[in-house]
């Protein structure tokens, strides 16, 4: 009997794919052919189950886990048999009693108005593999119907199967409008990279539940940033508003098509909003479109009981609008609204004005997007420091940069202690090591040659500091490490002139830990005591 256990999901895609396919009678002989233990050598390959059914012969049986449509059995039926019924019962043997399932499911053929049966089935599964050459003058659902076709059964399996999907679809999608006109052709390649970001979200949210859902993850978010770059290098290269001047009809639809991607608020891999609000904004001359377009997200807005995910992208999608209007303070009325603000949602707009030279408003959006820095993801944090460092090479004065950086500290002790040593500004670097309780053993050599160079004796307390905390750790490692900071320090007492206060220094400091044995040998080592 099977030993083998499909996910739940799959599972449950077979039990509504069965009363589709199936004839009540060849289902029950189906059940029949388990019961008596005829499936046999079960495996997983892939997205499919393959198994062998003993009947008059020994047959091969196929079923897809994706599209069950192209399940198929080495038998002479001409359609779906009882060999193909005999192996779901066998998968679903982990899950329950197949005899009930099977009473489940024979009601849902009785009440199915139509069965689809043998022949019928078959010409349909052949219309269903042929894939129709697409038409200029088609709609984009009817080219996203080409594209399905073509990949009719293509089975996204792991990681190397996205990158040969993402590949494939690339590589043999665009010939196809190579000869149309040029505004028709740009729409279509466009149409091409939607279609990709469907599938692979659509594979990521089937493999969620897997043991492997990690690495699934993470190939489809590679897939889907390559997705995006791919997308933003197709609309760069088109004169949009022109084009859509060209087609409306075209643009009215993509647009449509866009929204029911973009605003369902879903976990993906794919940054629908960023694609929503990109194609949007190089939109902006399309007033008609936006009203249009703003109307409908009011109406979903007014909804009640949305999810907050949902709500949230709808806020962020209407907030774009304002933008895109230059009406900012509206943008941040409605942005306030948010449930969960991700900073990350908003580099669009940094993005857009860092290009355009705005340094006013890249100001104005680095305050609004203070308050959801401090929890961002650490590559958010660091564009974030960036963002706010080059802007303030464009302002009077970085007081205001100094200032957020000292308040997100200790998270910004990286960007804001380069920063005070290319501005010079040493004696708040050495404030700065301090207070995080840096030791200079743990600094760069060359950070600590420029405040030596000059000033070393800003370096006195960091040294001092450090040197005391090692001998409170009271152990020999320790107390060696204090002696090599003690080392450093009569270097620069003696560079000061100062060996009278180093004297009165190590003596002290020889005073306050005299019980501690060990540290006094390292220091008589040193010559220092007696």
């Amino acid at each position: 009997m099977l030993k083998l256990q499909i996910p739940k999901n799959r599972m449950n895609y077979l039990i509504k794919q069965i009363p589709l396919h199936f004839d009540a009678v060849v289902l029950e002989q189906g059940w029949e052919y388990y019961h008596k233990g005829r499936v046999t050598e079960v495996d997983l390959k892939g997205t499919s189950i393959q198994a062998t059914v003993a009947g008059k012969k020994v047959n091969t049986t196929t079923l897809n886990l994706e599209n069950f449509s192209t399940s198929e059995c080495s038998c002479s039926y001409d359609g779906f048999c009882k060999h193909i019924g005999a192996t779901f019962f066998s998968l679903y043997a982990p899950y329950g009693r197949p005899e009930l399932v099977l009473q489940q499911l024979k009601q849902q053929i009785h009440t199915r108005k139509k069965p689809i049966r043998g022949a019928a089935l078959a010409q349909e599964r052949k219309a269903a593999a042929q894939a129709n050459v697409p038409m200029e003058e088609a709609m984009p659902i009817d080219w996203h119907r080409f594209f399905e076709g073509k990949f009719h059964g293509f089975s996204i399996s792991h990681q190397h199967s996205i990158e040969t999907f993402y590949d494939s679809a690339l590589e043999s999608l665009p010939p196809f409008a190579a000869n149309w006109k040029s505004t028709t052709r740009e729409i279509y390649l466009c149409h091409i990279v939607l279609f990709m970001m469907r599938k692979i979200e659509q594979f990521y949210q089937e493999t969620k539940s897997s043991y492997l859902s990690y690495y699934h993850e993470n190939g489809c978010k590679i897939a889907a940033k390559n997705c995006e770059d791919k997308l933003v290098e197709f609309v760069e290269r088109i004169q949009i508003n022109a084009s859509f001047k060209a087609e409306p009809k075209l643009w009215l639809a993509t647009l449509k098509m866009l929204g029911e991607f973009a605003l369902q608020g879903k976990d993906s891999p794919i940054d629908w909003l960023f694609v929503y609000r990109f194609i949007w904004w190089k939109l902006a001359d399309q007033t008609q479109a936006q009203k249009e377009e703003i109307q409908r997200l009011e109406v979903l807005l007014a909804k009640k009981e949305l999810l907050a995910r949902k709500k949230d992208t709808l806020i962020a999608a209407r907030a774009h609008f304002d933008i895109i209007q230059e009406d900012t303070d509206s943008a941040f009325e409605r942005l306030a609204q948010l449930a969960q603000p991700n900073a990350k949602d908003y580099f669009l707009y940094l993005n857009h004005y860092y290009n355009e030279k705005q340094w006013n408003l890249m100001v104005i959006w680095l305050r609004w997007l203070f308050k959801s820095i401090a929890n961002a993801h650490h590559d958010d944090f660091r564009t974030f420091c960036q963002f706010w460092l080059d802007t303030t090479k464009h302002l009077e004065s970085d007081s205001e940069w100094v200032q957020v950086m000292e308040s997100l500290l200790p998270r910004s002790y990286y960007y804001y202690t380069a920063y005070l040593l290319q501005t010079k500004r040493y004696r708040q670097w050495v404030d700065l090591q301090l207070a995080n309780r840096i030791s200079p053993l743990s600094l760069y050599g060359m950070e600590l040659k420029a405040i030596e160079e000059h000033d070393s004796a800003l370096l006195l307390p960091l040294y001092h500091q450090a040197a005391e905390r090692a001998v409170l750790e009271k152990n020999r490692a320790s107390y060696k490490t204090a002696v090599r900071l003690l080392k450093k320090l009569h270097g620069i007492y003696k560079q000061l002139g100062q060996d009278d206060r180093w004297e009165h220094y190590v003596y002290r400091l020889a005073d306050k830990f005299s019980r501690l044995r060990a540290f006094q040998e390292e220091l008589k080592k040193g010559k220092w005591i007696r």
